[in-house]
């Protein structure tokens, strides 16, 4: 059995292009279908495990089979982003057994992330492998990866202080609408979207008591929970373009493939508005914002990889923590690796085991054969027992008792040592 993930993430890929491997959490499940699919078209890479994990910052792969299938997968996420194999392999990473473990450990305590320590990614993760176990995609081996991960990212948060003092992309996005608007209490915020993120960017925002907080979501009815909590209102998405002009910070972060706030939708704002600054902030992964809108001159447009430098800040103060984070990793690498030798033949001294098995029941079909033939001459039965006893014994100890007699005197008493631990366990102490 083989564990292998490939994925793109912050540091190794621009925006735009992860937004093309941007996975909805409804996408997973027929995704999950397509790439096990593709896979199985080749004979030894059928029933193989798989999982996707996509977030605004990250899109990972992970797969357990017989045997692995890195450029096989590859191939299929190009293709499913429209894009040459050439180019995802550049700003990809490709790993293979303990590496994997260690980089799951790793994304699920927050050491991978953009927010060092963040918890936001621990829940994707969750959600990510709920969705593969619905598909019917996720088996034992996988399964008992991320149970591992989880079970390590607890440890790291209870044991170090690796989440203190993290600066969340919503607190990020506040410190820089601060340094565009003197007091935030005299701005008007609108929220597109609804979910997990715009949720934790209204609870900063709400902190500084703005003059206004509106939702527009695709569905009124989740967004009327939010504004219900925060004392705003709530807007279709389709009355967008006509109130714009209204808010002097727009958070957007929604699963649209495709951006739902125009250039031209924010040049008109930007007039009505007698070209007042706006402070938008695009935390969506595809954008929800035009790209182009940034060149606008009275337009301060932040994407999720414009806040990298602000959260960076105070991270120096948790290198200890860090190091501490790395060796309860350590450990829980080595524990999966474990188990994996314990639990897939291909691993460790399990093939030896059986070789073994199946060399006893080899010498005891042969004896069992010789007594049968004996006991039908008519022999004796405690004479054939006997001799049935004597030969399996023989055979069993040829090898130790020829190795005893071989070899060079230092030779002799490693296997002599070896030998007595395993003969002698029964007498409590050994023979030499």
């Amino acid at each position: 059995m083989s564990v292998w993930a490939l994925g793109i993430n912050h540091t190794t890929a621009p925006l735009d292009l992860r937004g093309r491997f941007a996975f909805a959490i409804d996408q997973i499940a027929p995704t999950l279908h397509g790439l096990r699919q593709a896979l199985g078209q080749a004979s030894q890479h059928r029933n193989v495990e798989t999982a996707i994990i996509s977030t605004c910052n990250r899109t990972e792969i992970y797969c357990a089979g017989d045997q692995p299938a890195l450029d096989h997968t590859l191939g299929w996420l190009a293709h499913s982003g429209g894009v040459s194999t050439e180019l995802l392999r550049s700003h990809s990473y490709v790993l293979e057994n303990g590496p994997v473990a260690r980089h799951a450990f790793r994304v699920a305590s927050g050491l991978d992330s953009m927010v060092l320590g963040e918890a936001q990614i621990l829940g994707q993760m969750k959600d990510a492998v709920r969705a593969a176990e619905s598909a019917g995609a996720l088996g034992s081996t996988l399964n008992q990866l991320f149970q591992r991960s989880f079970a390590v990212a607890k440890e790291v948060r209870t044991s170090t202080e690796i989440g203190a003092h993290s600066i969340s992309m919503a607190a990020a996005a506040v410190r820089l609408a601060s340094q565009l608007f003197e007091d935030l209490g005299k701005t008007r915020v609108l929220f597109v979207g609804a979910g997990e993120m715009i949720e934790l960017c209204a609870t900063h925002f709400a902190a500084r008591n703005p003059k206004q907080i509106a939702i527009a979501n695709r569905t009124l009815e989740r967004g009327e929970k939010l504004a219900v909590r925060f004392g705003g209102e709530v807007m279709r998405l389709s009355d967008l373009p006509d109130r714009l002009h209204e808010f002097d910070i727009v958070v957007s972060c929604t699963a649209s493939s495709l951006p739902i706030v125009g250039l031209g939708a924010v040049e008109r704002a930007l007039k009505k508005r007698r070209h007042r600054p706006m402070f938008m902030v695009d935390l969506a992964v595809p954008r929800d914002i035009e790209p182009e809108v940034k060149q606008l001159e009275d337009v301060y447009l932040y994407t999720v990889d414009d806040l990298a430098s602000v959260v960076q800040t105070a991270q120096a103060n948790r290198q200890a923590a860090v190091a501490q984070a790395e060796a309860i990793i350590d450990a829980g690498v080595q524990s999966f690796m474990h188990w994996m030798d314990q639990r897939h033949p291909e691993h460790g001294v399990v093939p030896l085991i059986r070789q073994i098995q199946d060399q006893a029941d080899a010498w005891r079909a042969i004896e069992i054969d010789r007594a049968r033939k004996r006991l039908a001459k008519g022999e004796d039965i405690d004479t054939v027992l006997d001799a049935l006893s004597r030969g399996l014994a023989q055979k069993m100890l040829h090898g130790t008792l020829a190795e005893l007699r071989a070899g060079d005197a230092e030779t002799r008493e490693q296997t002599a040592r070896t030998a007595s631990r395993l003969f002698l366990r029964s007498q409590g102490k050994s023979a030499l």
